[in-house]
């Protein structure tokens, strides 16, 4: 049996993986246990909107999206899972299917998140600068269980919490793992994150012109309804919302639209 084989995809399908699922994917933020939103990446800019993350869970379950974008934005930092006790939570008290990204770089963060709750391990960092680790990832636990989050400025990547940037370009990384079966990847423009002035769409459509087999998940910049209908018109699979529900450009009643 070749690799190639052994890290297919199983019976989960890109149609079951996203569309059963609802286009939209909100997002919640967790630094020190609390619910945050960063500005363009950077830690100095944080606003914190709730104590209580699983209140913010619910608040979403509640409105009827089923899918959770968390992130470990301390253990992305520090390099090591830091907040699953937050996914526990969140995943013994929802039914949300959750994908946990933030500081998984070893086998052990790796089974803490699928051990805490996640149903997905959403990689940068990992992925970027230790391919040979990661490929034994996909094969062990299953070329399914993964989503590769791919933080791009200027179409470089930045990893390690977007406090170091890459000279790989967002193009070969997805080339790269596409060819290993990953079909999940998400994006995130960091020059629109945070500053709810507009997507990175152009990125976007250009990523998907150049592999339209993959699912493409937009993050960063959306700031209204507008914006995810272009999202999902140029073909992206779901779009990641945060800032614009907790500022209120966006409210969760608007959002049935796309469920």
């Amino acid at each position: 049996m070749n690799e190639k084989k052994n890290i297919s995809t199983s019976e989960t399908s890109k149609s079951r993986l996203w569309r059963d699922w609802g286009f939209i994917i909100p997002a919640i933020d967790i630094i020190e246990g609390k619910c945050v939103r960063l500005t363009k990446g950077d830690y100095e800019q944080k606003k914190i909107y709730n104590e209580d993350p699983l209140e913010v869970a619910k608040e979403f379950e509640d409105a009827g999206l089923q899918r959770l974008h968390l992130v470990d934005l301390d253990g992305a930092k520090a390099g090591e899972v830091k907040n699953w006790k937050v996914l526990e939570q969140i995943a013994s008290k929802t039914e949300l299917v959750i994908d946990f990204s933030g500081g998984i770089s070893t086998r052990k963060n790796v089974s803490i998140c699928f051990d805490s709750g996640a149903s997905f391990a959403a990689v940068g960092s990992i992925a970027v600068k230790d391919e040979e680790t990661f490929t034994g990832w996909l094969l062990e636990f299953g070329v399914d269980k993964f989503m590769i989050g791919a933080d791009v400025k200027e179409e470089k990547l930045a990893i390690k919490g977007w406090t170091e940037t890459t000279d790989l370009s967002v193009f070969d990384l997805i080339e790269n793992y596409k060819t290993k079966g990953v079909k999940q990847f998400f994006c995130t423009d960091i020059s629109k994150d945070g500053l709810l002035q507009g997507t990175g769409i152009d990125l976007y459509k250009k990523i998907l012109n150049s592999h339209p087999s993959i699912d493409l998940i937009a993050s960063g910049g959306v700031s209204s309804i507008d914006d995810l209908l272009q999202l999902r018109e140029a073909g992206c699979s779901g779009a990641i919302v945060g800032k614009a529900i907790y500022e209120k450009k966006i409210f969760l009643k608007d959002l049935k639209l796309f469920l």
